[in-house]
């Protein structure tokens, strides 16, 4: 049932992709493989199962024969069995012989269900990303967040980043630069502790991530992401995710610095309409600004945008940089960027190659000296 479950989720979230490549036909096939395996699975429970009741009446009917044949004949042969006894020992037998057909019953059902205690276990089991283990609450940065020799591998493969050493300001925009897989967007997804460092450590005000209650440390971190996650909810629980008790008032304002008002007010609805699973009632910009203003609503000290902005069309990205103008101010920012026009004006970037920061500076400092940075920006220029 699993595989039906998968299969049919793949098929509907691509959609588009299954009928632009015309593989309907394939994607039937593939389902009637999952349901033909499925089906196979189900008859032969049923055969077990249907066995199991006319094979337990056969072999309560053969005890009892059997039982009458050999009490019978000892009671009428003089034997030692007294007919009293027997008569006692025959009623007590023929009240255990539907207990023992239950039994087959009951082992069918328990088949069944250690069969789905198995795959629920196979979940409960998993070892979780990181242990809420801290003690300390935080409410604001009033320093800094400093790495200090930070590497990280996921489950024991290659190192994703090496030996990472930085110091981000309060107050400061970080611009995270460099090639695809390089490890920009894991090297912020350690902030929220996403993920702890395979080595090393990350401090805020100079005390380690993993000493503050994760629900704590997360209250301080916005994020503002290329793939934005929306509820198959109404605009306005989906700005207000997090804070479900938040006067309107408050949602119509983070939404107007978001640039979204204007269209929600358009919607059948305005901030009542339902977007649809993940969205899909919206265009990219649209959902793009709502996730703005979710964060703008959170109003939290440090904000992270991944690749925000790089999937937009120009009148969208206008208007999503706008609003993300308004979001970054007074904010400890890290932007993780592809495009180098978008990072021109951070305070400090970074340039990751392999894991590593290889280079550091503003942008003036970085175009005028040969490296990476320079490359990948007259790269994109041209």
């Amino acid at each position: 049932m699993a595989e039906i479950t998968r299969t049919l989720e793949e098929t509907i979230s691509g959609i588009k992709m299954v009928k632009a490549f015309a593989m309907e036909p394939f994607e039937q096939s593939r389902f009637r493989r999952a349901t033909g395996r499925l089906k196979r699975h189900l008859v032969k429970f049923a055969k077990v199962r249907r066995l199991s009741s006319p094979l337990s009446e056969v072999l309560g009917t053969a005890s009892a024969v059997l039982l009458l044949w050999f009490g019978g004949r000892q009671v009428l042969s003089g034997g030692e069995l007294r007919p009293e006894e027997f008569m006692a020992f025959l009623f007590a037998s023929l009240y255990m012989m539907q207990p023992i057909r239950n039994i087959g019953n009951t082992y069918s059902n328990i088949k069944v269900g250690v069969s789905a205690a198995e795959r629920i276990f196979s979940v409960l089991d998993l070892k979780t990303e990181v242990e809420d283990e801290g003690t300390l609450e935080v409410d604001d940065l009033r320093e800094g967040i400093r790495f200090c020799g930070v590497s990280f591998a996921f489950d024991g493969g290659p190192y994703v980043l090496r030996d990472i050493d930085l110091y981000v300001r309060k107050g400061e925009v970080l611009a995270v630069v460099g090639p695809s897989g390089a490890g920009k967007t894991t090297l912020v997804d350690l902030i929220p502790r996403f993920y702890d460092p395979s080595e090393g450590r990350i401090l805020l005000d100079g005390v380690d991530l993993r000493e503050y209650r994760l629900s704590s440390l997360r209250n301080l971190v916005g994020i503002v992401s290329q793939e934005v996650v929306l509820f198959n909810d109404t605009v306005r629980n989906n700005i207000a995710y997090g804070r479900p008790d938040v006067p309107l008032e408050e949602v119509v304002r983070a939404a107007k610095a978001a640039n979204a008002h204007e269209f929600i007010e358009k919607l059948p609805q305005g901030y009542d309409t339902v977007v649809g699973d993940r969205g899909t009632n919206l265009s990219g910009g649209q959902r793009q600004r709502l996730a703005i203003a979710r964060a703008l609503l959170k109003d939290p000290p440090i904000l992270i945008l991944d690749e925000a902005t790089s999937s937009l069309d120009p009148e969208s990205e206008s208007l999503v940089r706008d609003a993300i103008a308004r979001l970054m101010e007074g904010r400890t920012v890290f932007v993780v960027a592809h495009r180098l026009s978008t990072v021109r004006d951070a305070s400090r970037i970074i340039v990751l190659e392999d894991g590593r920061i290889v280079q550091e500076g503003t942008h003036e400092e970085l175009i005028s000296e040969e490296g990476p940075y320079r490359r990948l920006y007259l790269r994109q220029v041209k």
